[in-house]
């Protein structure tokens, strides 16, 4: 059975009631449930964290037992250069994902310091942007 984890950044805990219009109305438990039960086959974790290097440590404590990360680091995408570096640290393979499509916003967000050191970047498809990265570990 594979084993992911997906870590998400800072304020996606607010997701459902943050900017609905930008990230939906949908609340991440909500559609971890969802995607837990439509994929029994995959052992799927979840951790969020507002702080960078709660973030480093949870990315370095699996990155040697797990299967895949799918990582949205949020903000700490553009700014973290720490994060970029713990990814290039692992051996397991990084996913980096977003809800919305980065380019289309503010030119701050063009840069990610992660794109360098992950397998791949989804982003712009909202939600289902994460289960495209689960698909991705699956095939």
């Amino acid at each position: 059975m594979k084993k992911l984890m997906i870590i998400n950044g800072p304020n996606l805990n607010l997701l459902g009631k943050r900017e609905t219009n930008i990230y939906g109305d949908l609340s991440f438990t909500e559609f971890f449930d969802s995607i837990n039960n439509k994929y029994p086959g995959i052992s799927l974790e979840h951790y969020q964290s507002n702080i960078e290097g709660e973030l480093i440590d949870k990315i370095q404590e699996v990155g040697f037992s797990y299967d895949g990360i799918i990582l949205n680091a949020a903000a700490y995408t553009h700014t973290s250069i720490g994060i970029g570096d713990a990814i290039k640290a692992i051996k397991t393979p990084v996913i980096e994902v977003h809800i919305s499509n980065t380019f289309s916003r503010e030119e701050y967000r063009h840069q990610s310091f992660i794109a360098p050191n992950a397998k791949g970047v989804i982003l712009g498809f909202g939600l289902q942007s994460y289960e495209l990265a689960i698909l991705s570990f699956i095939d």
